[in-house]
């Protein structure tokens, strides 16, 4: 398949019209010249080295020439597009990214990004015609820059021993490559030009970032700093912000103070970005996001301006959601940060922290194999041949469960197979799976691009850029505006489309020219995917795209939100149009911090025949215990449902179902059965005879689990709720009395006491407890037994109210009666108090009603 890159770019016409000069020229007074005898000759024995070096010291544009010089064909991975043009640039060299390629004066070097070197190591794994790739910044740890590194030490391990490897990093860190490549490590020590630390924090604490969100007070202060910097320092301020809304919002606090200010980012014009690596007119101000951290001179600067914050991506796998947080810089990204400052001469830094604060920063960022989605990483490691990723020589493996997350993804897209734990087969990419990777997408995609075709492309484009901050929610509305152009983003996004309408027809070309699939799919599916269309335009086409590229995400409108079909609730933002749609095909979506429901960014209106052509409905015979929405009462529901994975679709009651287990789960979670005083007593007597005495008394922990022996037949003919309610459980209970033993001995209901009464007992405590008037205990000495165990007597006074609580009759009497007596008698005197209860008549009476 040709180059999906190179097929698509603008012809050979746009040149680069930039001299070339060679590499001792442009070493004259940088610090790089003073190795590279050194790491020409490492590379030489070695055929690998990792090459140290501070920001400024020209390896990025320097080592590529040096290589060309001593007659080696160069491809040098940038990981970013910026990056790329403006290495290009310098150089005078060609360069190739996503959708543009441009050939400079010196065929012996070529920029790209590592997204464009993957593709064509899968494509040609020899890298015929190429003698050595330079992996610029990989102390970044992009995630491409890592997996374009474990497949260039395959190639040389087993088809190209002679390929030399540089990589090139701005931290002294460098052991961990130089051990995975097998070569030294070149150090050029020293930075171009000193650059003086400022230590400028707020005044006042600032909240910490959360989410997305950034403390406005941060940006206020960031932006009064840069006009300190303009005050007290020569030259033009860069100045580094987490993301674009932040430098939009800084960009208009500086309004009407500075001339001129740049806003730069991954999406900036490329318009602004020349500008950018051009010097002005005047004194500038340059905004811009972490895409300025490394490989980038930008002429003129002599002040770095620094908030300390970065974006990280995080990934939600379970709900398959992936979102942008805001974090604090690491001291390795704030090193790089102030690099920026001295590139050129000597200059300044002022860091928006405290140095306190500056101590307690992580070492280095976490790389982003540790962070990101893995689909498209666990594509290319199955298109090479490790579906597992478990042959590839990374410096940090995948996280096991993100890889898995990614595995079951490309399952569902049809990209690989499942493995089989039974005959010990791996998993293995697939004809599609090979077709999606060229196509310079993420796999989902790529996914809607194939079975949708060259139509989907203008979608699909859509779906693989950053939209501009202040695109509608309305995905459509979006491919509108984009089609009336007039904006960056319209006419980046025009070329991408260009490029993957391209991509698409290359793709079918492909699949036609192979075998033929025989498929009994009815009309409209492939054995492949779940829908193609050669028919769907304009709002449909959106709804088919989307649905295709995110099943999981289809949603149906459920309360006050949606509910999608991976069961995550979904919200759309206040005040949308969508809101009356009753499914939507959700496009962008993340969860913020702390929030269980995902938020809508981007979504198309659909209908529920869309929704079934993207996902597969299923049909299953459900009998649970139910509580409904708003209920705090479950009951059996007994139904035959149809879903789109969380989606109900329908529902129709079954009549004749085994209901069992439901019903026992209701036991277990509700209180169903209605237990009156007497089944409670009853329950009670019968713990008592388990603690007791043992077997064979059954444990009354667990009545559900002994529901067979005790709620039978009752239970077989309960069908609902109120049929479990109407069971008397007092008559039920009694069958768990064990045939050879007598309830009444072992823990009788009552116990007659010296006034002949015959008092009830409590059982519900851990020992019997007997509550009676103490005028009725009189001459009673010891304290009764129940099977061994002392009762607890509770000694009332007249009026029924405790006087005291005692295990040992005999001790009260002696020593605690004396007390009583003394306090009672006053307040009830028509009630006898005698000075010896042991020898007094016990009585139920008053002293005048005794005979």
């Amino acid at each position: 398949m040709p180059d999906p890159e190179r097929a698509t770019t603008p012809p050979p016409s746009n040149t680069a019209t930039t001299a070339p000069r060679d590499a001792a020229s442009r070493a004259e007074g940088l610090p790089i010249r003073h190795v590279l005898p050194e790491l020409l000759g490492a590379l030489e024995r070695h055929g690998s080295a990792v090459l140290t070096a501070p920001p400024g010291t020209g390896k990025t544009t320097v080592v590529p020439l040096a290589l060309a010089e001593a007659g080696l064909r160069v491809v040098v991975a940038e990981p970013r597009r910026l990056a790329v043009r403006a290495a290009a640039r310098r150089m005078g060299v060609s360069y190739t990214i996503r959708g543009e390629r441009q050939v400079g004066a010196n065929p012996m070097v070529e920029v790209v990004t590592t997204g464009v070197l993957l593709q064509r190591l899968q494509r040609d794994q020899e890298l015929a015609g190429v003698d050595a790739v330079m992996l610029d910044e990989c102390h970044e740890r992009h995630l491409d820059a890592d997996t374009a590194l474990a497949f260039l030490l395959d190639v040389r391990d087993t088809l190209r021993p002679d390929l030399r490897l540089l990589a090139t990093s701005a931290t002294a860190d460098a052991q961990p490559w130089a051990d995975l490549l097998g070569g030294p490590i070149v150090a050029a020590t020293g930075a171009s030009h000193p650059v003086e630390i400022v230590w400028a924090p707020p005044p006042r604490p600032v909240a910490p970032p959360h989410g997305l969100r950034v403390d406005p007070a941060l940006l206020s202060h960031v932006a009064s700093v840069v006009r300190r910097a303009l005050a007290e320092r020569d030259g033009d301020v860069l100045c580094f912000l987490p993301g674009v809304g932040e430098i939009a919002k800084v960009a208009g606090m500086l309004a009407g103070d500075v001339e001129h200010v740049l806003q730069v980012h991954g999406q900036a014009p490329a318009h602004v970005q020349d500008a950018v690596l051009s010097p002005g007119p005047g004194r500038r101000v340059v905004l811009a996001t972490s895409v300025a951290e490394s490989s980038l001179t930008v002429p003129g600067v002599r002040v770095v301006v620094d908030s300390g914050l970065a974006r990280e991506p995080r990934t939600d796998h379970a709900r398959g959601l992936g979102s942008l947080t805001t974090v604090r810089v690491s001291k390795a990204s704030a090193t790089q940060r102030a690099g920026r400052a001295g590139r050129e001469a000597p200059g300044t830094v002022y860091r928006c922290w405290s140095a306190a604060e500056h101590d307690r920063l992580a070492e280095h960022a976490r790389p982003e194999i540790a962070l990101a989605d893995l689909t498209g990483f666990a594509l290319q490691a199955a298109c090479w041949g490790t579906p597992d990723a478990s042959g590839l020589a990374l410096l940090d493996p995948p996280p096991p469960a993100a890889l898995s997350a990614a595995q079951r993804t490309l399952e569902a897209l049809g990209a690989i197979t499942s493995p089989s734990p039974a005959s010990d087969a791996r998993a293995q990419v697939t004809g599609r799976g090979r077709r999606m990777a060229p196509a310079g997408v993420h796999p989902r995609l790529a996914r809607a691009l194939l079975d949708l075709g060259p139509e989907a492309a203008e979608v699909v484009a859509l779906l693989s850029e950053q939209l501009p901050r202040d695109a509608s929610d309305d995905l459509v509305e979006v491919w509108r505006a984009a089609r009336r152009g007039g904006t960056g983003f319209a006419a980046r996004w025009r070329q991408e489309s260009a490029r993957l309408r391209r991509t698409a027809t290359e793709a079918n070309r492909t699949a036609q020219a192979g075998t033929a699939q025989a498929s009994t799919a009815p009309a409209g599916t492939t054995a492949e995917g779940r829908a193609t269309s050669t028919s769907l335009t304009g709002d449909a086409l959106a709804g088919m795209a989307v649905a295709l590229a995110f099943p999981e995400r289809v949603a149906r409108r459920r309360g006050g939100g949606y509910l999608m079909a991976s069961g995550t609730q979904a919200q759309l933002p206040d005040g949308s149009r969508l809101q009356t749609a009753e499914w939507l095909a959700i496009a962008v979506a993340d969860r913020p911090t702390g929030s269980a429901s995902a938020r809508v960014r981007q979504a198309v209106v659909i209908d529920e025949a869309t929704a079934r052509a993207a996902l597969e409905p299923t049909t299953e015979d459900e009998v649970t215990w139910r509580v409904p929405p708003g209920e705090r009462r479950g009951d059996v529901s007994a139904r035959r449902v149809e879903r789109l994975g969380a989606i109900e679709l329908s529902s129709t009651p079954l009549k004749d179902a085994d209901v069992r287990d439901a019903i026992l789960h209701g036991l277990r979670t509700e209180d169903v059965l209605t237990w009156t005083k007497q089944a409670k007593d009853l329950r009670d007597r019968l713990a008592f005879c388990h603690r007791a005495v043992g077997a064979p008394w059954p444990s009354m922990d667990d009545l559900v689990g002994l529901a067979d022996q005790w709620l039978e037949p009752e239970l077989s003919r309960a069908r609902r709720r109120a049929d479990v309610e109407r069971i008397d459980v007092a008559s039920a209970l009694r069958r768990l009395i064990p045939w050879s033993e007598r309830l009444d001995e072992v823990a009788p209901e009552r116990i007659e006491v010296p006034t002949g009464s015959q008092v009830r007992l409590d059982y519900s405590g851990d020992q019997p407890v007997l509550a009676v008037k103490l005028q009725e205990l009189f001459g009673w000495q010891e304290t009764p037994r129940i099977a061994g165990v002392p009762v607890l007597v509770h000694l009332l006074s007249p009026a029924g109210r405790p006087l005291a609580v005692t295990a040992d009759l005999a001790s009260f009497w002696r020593e605690g009666y004396r007390h009583v007596r003394a306090e009672m008698r006053g307040r009830y005197p028509k009630h006898p108090w005698p000075e010896d209860p042991l020898t007094a008549q016990p009585t139920r009476r008053t002293k005048r009603s005794t005979p």
